[in-house]
């Protein structure tokens, strides 16, 4: 009896050691990536169509699939569509990209989910103090990221440099998508107010028809830690230069 009450101690104690181990792998992550979606009355329903095909394309894309895998360290990945004062609406929730079939999924998920929202402004302040919320319960990773993309300037509530005065971004890093066609200020705006943090960039699409283009180029310098001076060949054949 006593070998036995031996062995089932032992044995315990190795499942306890291996339950360890798996919590500190799930740690391993590199990169917490926030995509935040603009679906304010400035974007119709074609333009909504070839931003979410966009999305999910950059995020098939051979070389974004191969940064999100080849890195050290995993990547977890949320999406919300945001617009008016209180209309931002979880797309994706913060799903841990171990393999190809949990990227697969999540491609998938964001191209079968309804619009959330149609008919309400641009609350950019809002929508990043909401976004703010969604990277508190991010997991533990090494660096933490919100991808804010839109077509139009802040036209209701506060602004974005209020919210990075009042909300918690210490160590998150806000990169933009610019898409040209709404507002001629867009790409002023995202450069003064909506990048934030250390590195922060500012990608440009020519229209929602270019949306695919400038996310998978945004992605591919988010997942390698990239700035614009250290821009590889391969990262700038993305954009077709």
């Amino acid at each position: 009896m006593v070998r036995g009450a031996a062995l089932r101690v032992a044995a315990l104690a190795a499942l306890g050691l291996m339950l360890w181990a798996g919590g500190a792998r799930a740690e391993d992550c590199r990169l917490a990536l926030l995509l935040a979606l603009d679906v304010s009355s400035s974007v119709d329903d074609s333009e909504y169509l070839l931003q979410k095909q966009g999305l999910a394309g950059a995020l098939s894309d051979p070389d974004v699939r191969r940064s999100i895998f080849e890195g050290e360290g995993r990547v977890a990945l949320a999406v919300y569509e945001w617009s008016g004062r209180r209309q931002s609406a979880v797309v994706l929730d913060w799903t841990l990209l171990e393999d190809a079939a949990a990227l697969d999924g999540a491609v998938a998920t964001v191209l079968s989910a309804p619009r959330s929202h149609n008919r309400f402004p641009t609350a950019m302040g809002y929508a990043l103090g909401y976004g703010s919320a969604l990277m508190e319960r991010a997991p533990g990773c090494a660096r933490k990221v919100i991808d804010v993309s839109g077509d139009g300037i802040t036209n209701d509530g506060f602004r974005p440099q209020q919210a990075y005065a009042h909300f918690p971004f210490q160590n998150v890093v806000v990169n933009g998508l610019a898409v040209l066609g709404s507002d001629p200020r867009v790409v002023e705006y995202f450069r003064g107010e909506v990048a934030h943090g250390p590195g922060a960039f500012v990608e440009v699409a020519e229209g929602y028809e270019d949306f695919r283009r400038a996310m998978t180029l945004k992605l591919f310098r988010e997942l390698n830690d990239m700035i614009v001076g250290q821009l590889l060949p391969a990262a700038r054949g993305l954009d077709g230069q």
